[in-house]
């Protein structure tokens, strides 16, 4: 080679082996390079002996794909952009024409929305149930039911299901179960060993949240123990092009170390701020699963222990006697809580739902008259965050 632009395309130094650091190298690749013919014939990107295309595969995502696999107990793992590509890729995989797939009233909107649109243009049905009642449950699973997606707790309104009794009447009806186990991150409690030989089939997060820890990174898993399954969720994920940048992969590679840390350090001053808002009189019941009195709270101290872990989200409702915009006006007069959805970072979030547009009124699972808010405890000082609190309070009452 005479020309210097080809020698700076194929260079021949290779750095010596034997490099190590805390943090692992960071691969980025679409093309992967083949020593011969044969080896491009032989490698099988669906067992990871190899590497054929940056799509199914480097060095980065399989290592992060073996941490969250660890991290939920399970044993393989695919990542995909989001937590809703997640659940996406969980029910193109199995859902056909004809089939039903069951989701909990209080279950994460897009969720919904996914089945209420795309599935039911394929013709795929769903039904709601309520997953604080197992015996609904039980009486809504059918002949064309393949698939229930569990959650724990319900999105927004927080409340904590019976989860080895709901996974076990599945598992009786032959049903294959998924859990959204966004909100214990692997930590609070594994969806694969629910107590008394219960488990859930599949484990989906949004790693987003709690394992990419810096409000930063937009990215879900799937998490499997058994290889059948594994198979046709990964081929599903093959065929849709899902893939994640490397960097992104980096992000919560060296996220992960600090998870528990942080997750504890969330939890504890989510409980402070909770046990706070309950004696303020313009509060009418604080959702946390932690808390004695809110719904499922015995569910959660059964699965999750008298000092089990407990994330750091938790819900207010507001006395009806306020009024929705006095609810914004203090959702508005909050100065470290910044208005944002997601949680799981370092900056704490507040968002007011609308919560009956959210449920079924059918169901009658929401009786709540006043305004919910929803509060992502961060990482900042726990008393600043309850002097933010206090004075938005005030700032509330000061309108008519």
């Amino acid at each position: 080679m005479n020309k210097p632009v080809t020698e700076l395309i194929h260079h021949p130094y290779q750095p010596p082996a034997g490099f190590a650091a805390p943090q692992p190298g960071i691969f980025k690749a679409s093309t992967v390079l083949f020593p011969n013919v044969a080896a491009m014939r032989a490698r099988d990107w669906k067992h990871k002996n190899g590497y054929t295309y940056g799509l199914h595969g480097t060095p980065t995502t399989f290592l992060l794909e073996e941490r969250i696999a660890t991290l939920e107990g399970g044993l393989q793992c695919v990542l995909v952009p989001s937590g809703l590509a997640a659940i996406a890729n969980v029910g193109m995989a199995l859902l056909r024409a004809g089939d039903e797939v069951l989701l909990p009233d209080n279950v994460y909107g897009p969720s919904r929305a996914l089945a209420e649109g795309e599935f039911r243009a394929w013709g795929i049905s769903h039904q709601l149930y309520d997953p604080l009642n197992p015996r609904d449950l039980e009486a809504r699973i059918g002949e064309r039911t393949r698939l229930v997606w569990l959650e724990a707790p319900g999105s927004v309104t927080m409340e904590f299901p019976p989860l080895a009794q709901l996974a076990r009447i599945c598992r009786q009806r032959g049903v294959t179960t998924a859990l959204d186990n966004t909100w214990g991150a692997g930590l609070a409690f594994g969806g694969f060993e629910l107590g008394d030989g219960a488990g859930v089939d599949i484990v989906a997060q949004a790693l987003t949240k709690y394992p990419s820890g810096g409000g930063d990174v937009l990215m879900g898993s799937v998490v499997t123990r058994d290889e059948k399954l594994h198979q046709q969720i990964k081929l599903t994920h093959m065929r849709l092009g899902l893939g994640i940048a490397a960097n992104d992969a980096e992000a919560v590679l060296r996220s992960l170390p600090s998870l528990a840390v942080r997750y504890r350090s969330h939890d504890d001053t989510a409980r402070r701020l909770a046990r706070w808002l309950a004696g303020r009189e313009e509060i009418a019941q604080v959702l946390h699963p932690a808390l004695a009195g809110s719904p499922g709270h015995e569910h959660w101290r059964a699965l999750c222990g008298e000092d089990g872990l407990a994330a750091g989200l938790f819900s207010v409702v507001f006395h009806e006697r306020h009024a929705p915009r006095q609810v914004d006006a203090f959702c508005d007069a909050l100065k470290l809580f910044k208005l944002g959805y997601s949680w799981g970072g370092p900056v704490s979030l507040v968002v007011p739902y609308d919560v009956p547009a959210m449920r079924s009124a059918q169901l009658g699972t929401w009786t709540h008259r006043g305004v919910l808010v929803r509060f992502s405890v961060g990482l900042e000082d726990a008393g600043d965050l309850q002097a933010d609190l206090a004075q938005a309070l005030e700032a509330m009452q000061r309108i008519g």
